[in-house]
């Protein structure tokens, strides 16, 4: 019942913002067809979680979010139903850790936004640590994604004009510190 429930509310979503939106995929063909994968992007606004997760269909997908999403008794529903998985932030959540991880050895592609909010200023903030953690311990490759134009979503939709949003996808690679820490030149090829 749940996989059906997931199908379906991720496909009526997908179909809704579709409509209010003109999706604009760029090098979309990069995007592995199989395997672990961790997605990286910033984060703008509301709209470009749900639309960049139901674009990525039919490959299973999850991705990180602020625990405080589920005070929303909907917004919770669908989280949990699309196997969100809750991160406490300002802290290190090993249990949202070993979940990001196991998600990966299952083939899934994580959603995560590295600098762990959102950022309505278009210049990106520092990322904290935890897309490249999890790269290093699992061995995923990491696709870098961005996007812009969501930002006029809730403008656009309040004079009933549809917002062109885009969204261009990076080449995936797989981090390698040697088994040392993540430097510096690390975080900036992840930049």
């Amino acid at each position: 019942m749940n996989k059906f429930l997931r199908w379906l509310t991720a496909y009526a979503t997908k179909f809704g913002l579709e409509v209010l939106c003109r999706i604009h995929k760029e090098n979309w063909e990069r995007l592995p067809f199989q395997g672990p994968l961790i997605a990286y992007a910033n984060h703008t606004g509301m709209v470009e979680a749900p639309l960049i997760y139901t674009q990525l269909m039919p490959r299973r997908a999850t991705a990180l979010a602020k625990i405080e999403t589920w005070d929303n008794w909907f917004l919770g529903w669908i989280f949990t139903l699309w196997e969100i998985i809750p991160i406490r932030r300002g802290e290190a959540d090993m249990e949202a850790l070993r979940a990001a991880l196991e998600a990966l050895s299952q083939g899934m592609i994580l959603g995560i936004s590295p600098e762990g909010t959102r950022n309505r200023t278009g210049q990106l903030l520092r990322a904290h640590g935890g897309a490249a953690l999890l790269a290093l311990k699992s061995g995923a490759p990491l696709l870098p994604i961005a996007h812009w134009g969501g930002e006029n979503f809730l403008a656009n939709l309040k004079r009933f004009r549809r917002t062109d949003f885009y969204i261009r996808v990076g080449k995936p690679f797989v981090l390698d510190a040697g088994g040392e820490r993540v430097t510096k030149e690390v975080r900036q090829q992840m930049a």
